[in-house]
């Protein structure tokens, strides 16, 4: 039987033009927008789906949020990487539960989100004690106190070193990662992953020449795009808008 919207909960509400909201469900709230007001007490104990009215008459549907529209909607300080990347991230680094996972640059969390749902385990190297809160928060709020007991924060500076051992992948998210490539090299052990995200082809091609000097094989860089399709009934054509640049995720392997 489906679980029905309980208090406590975040549910995301999205009026008649896709609009979304990420709204926290409590006892006698209220979500307020220009068309009105919803009652949380509306949404309270209704089956995901449900589609209520604010005061003025606005149609809202209610839905829990996906891990996508909680990044895009949660608490941030320092830009998020996107959905369109995260994907992709997961895949290059392979992530898998129980992989011990360095991240050097959290942000606002969602990497460390997206990779402690799968089950990963995660020390996260943070130079600001706000981004490194605010990521705590957000994991937090979105996976509960479990994700937390695998996700362990601290304010430190990647390029001045790597304390774990033996690990088996390393994320970054630096303005400059070619000079952790040293550091990885002797925290993971052979085999283990390394992916970096960077705004700049520059910052990728650094990179690139950095694991070319170090024991590190099978390196690539691509860059993911998103496109979407607008489709209404014989009407079909890509979307007049599209995310297009990001970022640039180079991967590649440590060898014995």
């Amino acid at each position: 039987m489906a679980r029905l919207l309980e208090v406590g909960e975040r549910v995301l509400l999205l009026d008649g033009k896709q609009r979304r909201y990420l709204v926290t469900l409590v006892e006698g709230g209220e979500f307020h927008s220009h068309a009105g007001f919803v009652a949380h007490a509306d949404l309270i104990g209704q089956p995901e789906g449900v589609t209520v009215r604010s005061t003025k008459s606005a149609r809202y549907t209610a839905v829990r949020p996906t891990l996508s529209d909680y990044v895009l909607k949660m608490p941030r300080g320092a830009q998020v990487i996107y959905p369109k990347d995260l994907g992709p991230i997961l895949l290059l680094a392979d992530v898998y539960p129980g992989a011990r996972i360095l991240e050097s640059g959290v942000g606002s969390g969602a990497c460390s989100a997206a990779m402690l749902r799968c089950g990963a385990e995660i020390v996260g190297y943070e130079l600001r004690e706000e981004f490194a809160n605010r990521a705590r928060n957000n994991v937090g709020g979105f996976l509960g106190a479990e994700a937390l007991e695998r996700y362990r924060v601290e304010i430190r500076d990647c390029y001045e070193g790597i304390d774990e051992a033996d690990l088996d992948r390393i994320v970054l998210d630096l303005p400059e990662p070619w000079q952790v490539v040293p550091h990885a090299a002797k925290a993971m052990h052979a085999g283990g992953i390394l992916v970096a995200y960077t705004p700049s082809i520059t910052q990728a091609a650094q990179l690139r020449g950095a694991l070319a000097d170090a024991p590190f094989g099978f390196a690539e860089t691509i860059e993911v795009l998103h496109r979407g399709w607008h489709i209404e009934g014989q009407a079909v054509r890509p979307d007049h808008r599209m995310v297009a640049h990001t970022g640039f995720l180079t991967s590649a392997r440590l060898l014995s």
